[in-house]
């Protein structure tokens, strides 16, 4: 056994076949790490038989694979390992091809893409090319069955070949039309044949004859650019694309390919010898794709097949691979925050050399304003320049001032290339000095002051490093992840977001989605106060402790070097430290009750805090997750708004407590229902029976639907629902004889429908009667559609009238949800003379039916309920009784949190 080629020993002549060596021999070398990989005398000895033959090349492939899976685990070089896999199926198809190819016809034998350049993973395609001259109308069909056998046999042996058989004209007919076949030519490798058919093809393909360097780099800039929108255009989502995405390793491939088609060099230190690229600059490019190399090679390896996500159930796999540990999901955060600075990095080398290449390839562009703006920047063809090297050296206040100069120019397309490389290489000036440097804060302050492009030119200093280099803290949350469904990107991602839809505010755009926060933000006299606020409010994810508390003490320490009045600097901090208070309220607590309101006043203290705190609080939603704002949580969170803002009106004691705010919605639903023709003596018997805290519960517009519903009905169970359009959502009353198991038939119905359940309020009066309101969504979180909701009601009231509660059957998890499934977080205690029961878990099908059926079970009363969700994860509080209405004892307690786990709870 050996790894290195034995020739081509044993080789049958054939008529086609030269007697001499072939022209160009561009097959790889065997490196170090193929040693054992394979026994080539015993591939030459493989009988020619098509089955036996699969079956040999397979074996040896399979024993192959294993060498070197041994040896990643042993930590041998990735460059060595990637180049070995290529090498190894390289051998395998000569040893095909040596078996089954025996025409009296010209072949050349060539690998492309990854084939062609060396480089291939554990799964990874195996691309070939077959040239031939054709002399007839049609193939050979000699040929055709021969080539059929050839790529069988490479199927049957595992090697997934993707190949395609064409003439040198066929081959530039379709690079002509495809700007993506032209690079794959631009990549094929002789395998086998004289490599006359190689050399006219590339001769025909080639820049000028073909795709001239200009025309093959504007086509691959807009093919780049395409590519990156199918994943949002952002390197930071969370299960990304390490292959595909940007950041990746077609980004790497990108500048490789302008390189080879361009400047005529197949290495990326030809960049360095053309100034492109800095020495050190190439070696953190090179240490990047070793990085994503070894990450794709670990992920296949995981995967058991070529993917290319990193997906959320081999992220945990994938740390502990890379010696990643800590405490819950500190080791996959850990871990992905590595890759996503990997990606990073990737993308800025991306982006300035591409721009680099722009600058000498597109002579077009030179007709764009060139402009001097003062003794230290000018316009060069519609893009900024420091005119001299070394200013930033000189004057280090200039890599403040660059981004205040994009701003007050909004027609400056950008910087020039070798500006940014500039910037990058003196990141090192931004120090303690330079960051306690009174101008340079100022300058810093006039740029959240600017009347434009305030987002523009933050994201561009976090591009660059300027923003994590002026703001250590922020350095740390760069490509900083939350190994959750809630948090769709970055933390530093999320917060640039986060001011982006601050400045969308200003501009009053998206009214449809935004109504209330634009209207808020007119009132806003110094919008900087909340750019700082929004820069600091997560600006300590990941330390652990009260990121809320610790990102204020930072927030803090910044604002006192500003020149800002202590009243904004002091609601800078608060905002920081309360940025969560308004959705936890308005989401988790009962927003009608007077009680809450106060309470949230009272933290508010002020209008101008609770107009800010409105506005940054629909900002941070809507920019944690494309899916996350709605309608609803715009509602909850204007409803909240409005009853503080008349609570902050009103002196303390002149607020509203729970009895004038049942008084108050008595009031308002007699008046609606009289409105729709319903005396107050009706409305009033039709109330004797439900208790105090049902005016609590629903507001004036709910009571008054419901009750207008039961006074016209005729018979029970009553099912009603109605489309509420400025919520965006549906409700369901249910109002029938109360049963054991009345809320686990609805919330089975619910669940079969595959409704989103958003809130209920569970009501339930003296005499027995349920006065129960839902409030859902569809699966396209929209409100019902008029066919479902009947149908709905149908259901649901066959079943009521029968009293009988059916086990919802179980459904499948999700594959996004299994790697969050795990212990649901449950606390049962008493509350008065109820007990309550607190849940919270990840959402998923048949969830809320499985909690309402361990109380059924276990014999419990259901007196109240608070449903909410937040995205992927739900928390729902229950207050329950036992059936004599007292709280549940210990054992009780006990007993239902085992039935609860024994149906929330998944093993991992």
């Amino acid at each position: 056994m050996g790894a290195h080629p034995g020739g081509d020993r044993g080789r049958r002549r054939r008529a086609h076949a030269p007697a001499r060596r072939p022209l160009v021999n561009e097959r790889l070398g065997a490196v170090a790490a193929t040693r054992h990989c394979l026994d080539l005398a015993a591939l030459a000895a493989l009988p020619a038989e098509p089955a036996a033959l699969a079956r040999g090349l397979k074996k040896a492939r399979e024993q192959a694979d294993g060498v070197l899976a041994d040896r990643f685990a042993a930590g041998t070089d990735i460059r060595e390992l990637v180049h070995a896999r290529a090498w190894v199926l390289e051998q395998l198809v000569l040893s095909a091809w040596r078996h089954l190819i025996d025409v009296d016809i010209e072949l050349d034998l060539c690998a492309v893409g990854g084939f062609g350049r060396g480089e291939l993973h554990p799964h990874s395609d195996m691309d070939l090319l077959i040239l031939y001259s054709q002399t007839g109308e049609r193939p050979d069909q000699n040929l055709c069955r021969s080539l059929e056998t050839l790529v069988q046999v490479l199927w049957d042996a595992d090697l997934h070949p993707g190949h395609s058989v064409r003439t040198v004209s066929e081959c530039v007919e379709e690079a002509s039309a495809d700007v993506g076949v032209a690079t794959n030519l631009m990549e094929t490798r002789l395998l086998a044949g004289n490599g006359r058919l190689l050399a006219a093809m590339r001769s025909a393909t080639q820049a000028p004859a073909l795709w001239p360097a200009a025309e093959f780099f504007a086509a691959k800039c807009s093919e780049q650019e395409q590519r990156h929108a199918q994943f949002e255009d952002t390197i930071y989502n969370l299960e990304p694309n390490i292959k595909e995405g940007p950041g990746g390793l077609r980004d790497l491939q990108m500048i490789g390919w302008v390189t080879r088609r361009h400047f005529r060099t197949a290495t990326l230190h030809g960049l360095v010898e053309r100034g492109f690229l800095s020495e050190h600059e190439h070696d953190d490019l090179v240490a990047n794709r070793d990085f994503l190399w070894s990450l794709r090679w670990a992920l296949h390896e995981l995967a058991g097949r070529a993917e290319e996500r990193l997906l959320f159930e081999h992220q945990r796999g994938l740390a502990a691979r890379f010696g990643f540990d800590g405490d819950g999901n500190e080791a996959v955060e850990q871990f992905m925050q590595r890759y996503y600075r990997s990606a990073m990095q990737v993308a800025r080398l991306n982006e300035r050399l591409l721009q680099s290449f722009d600058e000498e390839l597109l002579a077009g562009r030179q007709h764009l304003p060139s402009a001097e703006i003062d003794e230290h920047f000018r316009v060069c063809h519609g893009y900024l320049e420091l005119k001299d090297p070394h200013a930033f050296v000189e004057h280090p206040a200039l890599l403040m001032r660059m981004f205040l100069v994009l701003a007050d120019h909004p027609d400056i397309r950008g910087v020039r290339a070798a500006t940014i490389r500039l910037v990058r290489e003196h990141l090192y000036l931004i120090d303690d000095r330079f960051r306690e440097d009174p101008t340079i804060l100022g300058m810093f302050l006039d740029l959240l002051k600017s009347p434009r492009l305030v987002y523009s030119q933050l994201a561009r200093m976090n591009r660059y490093g300027v923003l994590g280099a002026l703001l250590p803290a922020f350095g740390q949350i760069t490509g900083r992840m939350q190994f959750d469904l809630f948090h769709v990107y970055t933390v530093d991602q999320h917060t640039m977001f986060v001011i982006r839809n601050l400045r969308r505010f200003v501009y009053a755009k998206y009214p449809e989605r935004f109504e209330h926060a634009i209207a808020v933000m007119q009132n806003i006299e110094r919008p900087e106060v909340l750019y700082l606020a929004a820069l600091f409010h997560d600006i300590a994810k990941g330390r652990g402790g009260d990121h809320s508390e610790l990102g204020a003490n930072d927030a803090r320490a910044f604002v006192d070097r500003l020149e800002l009045a202590e009243e904004d600097r002091a609601l800078v901090v608060w905002l920081v430290r309360e940025h969560l208070l308004m959705s936890r309220t308005s989401q988790r607590e009962d927003i009608s009750d007077p009680v809450v309101i106060n309470r949230f006043a009272e933290r508010v203290r002020s209008q101008r805090h609770l107009d800010h705190l409105l506005v940054l609080t629909t900002a941070d939603i809507a920019a944690t997750s494309p899916k996350l704002w709605n309608s609803w949580k715009d509602s909850l969170m204007w409803e909240l708004y409005l009853a503080t803002s008349d609570a902050l009106a009103r002196e303390p004691e002149e607020r509203l407590d729970r009895q004038a705010s049942v008084n108050e919605t008595r009031r308002e639903a007699l008046a609606l229902l009289a409105a729709h023709g319903m005396a107050a003596e009706r409305a009033e018997g039709l109330w004797t029976a439900l208790p105090e805290r049902a005016f609590l519960r629903l507001d004036a517009d709910q009571l008054a639907w419901a009750t207008a519903a039961v006074g016209r009905a005729q018979t029970l169970p009553l099912v009603a629902c109605r489309h509420l359009p400025d919520k965006g959502i549906s409700e369901l009353f249910v109002h029938a004889e109360d049963f054991a198991g009345l809320f686990a038939v609805v919330a089975r119905e619910l669940d079969r429908m595959q409704l989103n359940v958003l809130a209920a309020r569970v009501v339930t009066s003296d005499d027995g009667k349920s006065w129960d309101i839902f409030q859902v969504m569809d699966t396209n979180n929209e409100p019902l559609h008029s066919s479902d909701a009947e149908r709905l009601g149908t259901m649901l009231t066959e079943q009521l009238a029968t009293k009988t509660v059916r086990r919802l059957p179980s459904r499948p998890v999700p594959r996004r949800l299994q790697p969050f499934m795990g212990c649901a977080e449950i606390r049962i205690q008493a509350r008065g003379e109820l007990t309550s029961v607190e849940i919270a878990a990840t959402d998923r099908p048949g969830l809320l039916s499985g909690m309402a059926e361990a109380l059924v079970v276990q014999g419990v009363q259901l007196l109240d309920a608070r449903v909410a969700t937040f995205g992927q994860r739900v928390e729902d509080v229950f207050l329950v009784a036992d059936a004599e209405g007292r709280p549940l004892d210990e054992q009780a307690c006990r007993e239902l949190e085992a039935e609860l786990r024994s149906r929330l709870d998944v093993s991992s």
